[in-house]
Formats: structure tokens, sequence, C-alpha cells
């Protein structure tokens, strides 16, 4: 029999038949399967676990069938211990049954780090070596000395602390400060727009504090306070205005930017064309012919 005989055989076509079928069967089977292991089209938005400690977030993680793993821990003193801070994926994302979720939470106890000595350094030299520690500058106290802006001792809470002393990290340390043997004055900085920490590091440059610190009703959540901007100060910056080294300078901080928008009433608007030029009364021609002439 040849070879076009059985192709064109009821028996040869049976089979090519069977073959396809089988083959839709295959890989319908194929795809059903991958469809119920990946679940597809069953996503669903991640749940907010922030705020939430272990033995809150487990019960949703239980609900939604999820897993979860603790990657990290910072120590944030102002936040409950044990806390979620950070999560990935996070809040809002579109995920499936049996995704793995990561927490970063707010660690228990604050991490330890031992007083560096400061003394005889420059204020600016001594505030990058306590940030490295992961310690702060508190009040810079400005004491008579025959050194200007030199480290003379260092304060924890109102008392002397020695180098070397354990710490929690995030720790204030104010600083005293030699102030030099005149009454050095620095120009009042302008701080409106700025938030707290932007204000302290302007202050802390010029040797200068931040004093009162007052918010507004807009500020409520810890969340509000790192959005605030400064929108008063007193005493306000103007080119008559300084302070002695050392001086603190008082705050007013909001969420409500109208506080600092330009006001529209202030605005001069120029009647004239912008670009046509200006010409002065003494500059026009008196008459047509001058124009030309």
């Amino acid at each position: 029999m040849s070879i076009v005989k059985i192709i064109l055989s009821k028996k040869f076509a049976k089979h090519i038949a069977i073959v396809i079928i089988l083959g839709f069967l295959f890989f319908g089977l194929v795809f059903w399967g991958l469809s119920i292991y990946t679940r597809h089209g069953e996503h669903f938005k991640t749940p907010d676990f922030t705020g939430l400690t272990e033995q809150q977030f487990k019960h949703l993680i239980k609900k939604h069938d999820l897993r979860y793993n603790i990657i990290d821990s910072v120590y944030i003193n102002t936040l409950p211990p044990g806390i979620v801070i950070e999560q990935t994926p996070g809040p809002g994302s579109l995920i499936k049954k049996n995704r793995k979720i990561f927490f970063t939470i707010n660690a228990w106890t604050a991490e330890k780090v031992r007083m560096p000595n400061l003394m005889d350094y420059s204020v600016r030299n001594a505030r990058v070596l306590l940030e490295s520690f992961g310690l702060k500058t508190g009040k810079l106290i400005y004491v008579p000395s025959e050194y200007t802006n030199l480290v003379l001792g260092q304060h924890y809470q109102g008392k002397p602390i020695e180098p070397g002393t354990p710490l929690e990290k995030g720790s204030t340390i104010d600083l005293l400060v030699g102030k030099g043997l005149s009454n050095q004055t620095t120009f009042v900085p302008d701080l409106t727009g700025l938030s707290l920490e932007e204000a302290k590091e302007t202050c802390h440059n010029l040797s200068l504090n931040i004093g009162a610190v007052i918010y507004d009703t807009t500020v409520v959540t810890q969340q509000d306070s790192l959005l605030a901007f400064i929108w008063k100060q007193r005493p306000e910056s103007t080119p008559d205005n300084h302070l002695r080294l050392g001086a603190s300078i008082d705050i007013w901080l909001s969420t409500d930017s109208s506080y600092i928008l330009p006001d529209s009433t202030q605005i001069i608007f120029r009647e004239t064309d912008p670009f046509e030029p200006n010409v002065s009364e003494e500059e026009k021609p008196d008459s047509e012919e001058e124009k030309f002439f």
C-alpha cells in the first residue's frame, strides 16, 4: 500500500483525529492544573497590618490564608514596641492566597551604643560624630571660654555623661560649647516652610537652638508632626534681628499650607504688555514724524 493511500485511508484519519483530541485534552488539563496551582484570577488586596502586634496580625494572616516572616526590627521610641511599622507587599497591593508577607517591627528594646568622647571637638564635628553613633544633638549651651564653638562638656538628661557610658540609640545629648570672650551674635534665620528637623539643622549650623515647639490643631498624629512645617517663628527673621550664640527661636508648626501661601491681594499686576519695551516719557516721540526720523 502506497503512502498516499495510507494517508487518505479512514483508519489514518481516525488516528489523526484521536491524536488531536488527546492533544487538546492534555493541554486543557495542563492549563486547568496551572490555574488551580497559581490560583489564577483569585487576587485580593493586601490587608493593612501596620500598627498591629504579632498576636493581632496572626488572625488576619490565617483568615486570608497567607504566610509571614519578620525580617527586620528597628527601634522608634515614640511607637509601641512589637508593632508592624512596615510591610511588603504594601497595603492594597494585589496578591494571591499563600503569599508570604514580610514585616519590619518596632523592637522591644533600643539598641545600645556607647557615648563617644566629644571633648575639644568643634560643634560641627561633634554633631557628625554623634550622628555616626546613632545619637541626636540636643541643646547647645554656650558658656564663657577663650575658645569659640569648641565642645567643653557633654550632658545627658541634664547631667554630665562620661565617654563609654552605654546609651539607648537615638538618645539626645546636650553640648556645652565655648562662646569666646566676646558677646558674639548671629543673624536670625528664616525658618518658615521648614520641618522641625530641618529647622534644628539650620539653627545648629548658626550656633542657635530651637525653643518652644507649638503645633496647631491640624497636627494630631505622629505622621502629622513629620509632615508639619513652620509657619511662624519668634523672633522673626529681619535684617536687624540678631541673637547671641546659644539663644533659642520659638516655632509654630502646622500642616495647613494656606499659612505660607502668598496673599493674592498683595500681587501687583502690570497693566502694560510685558513684551512691549519700557519707554520713558522723555524718550517718547512728540510727533508722527519723529517716529521715523
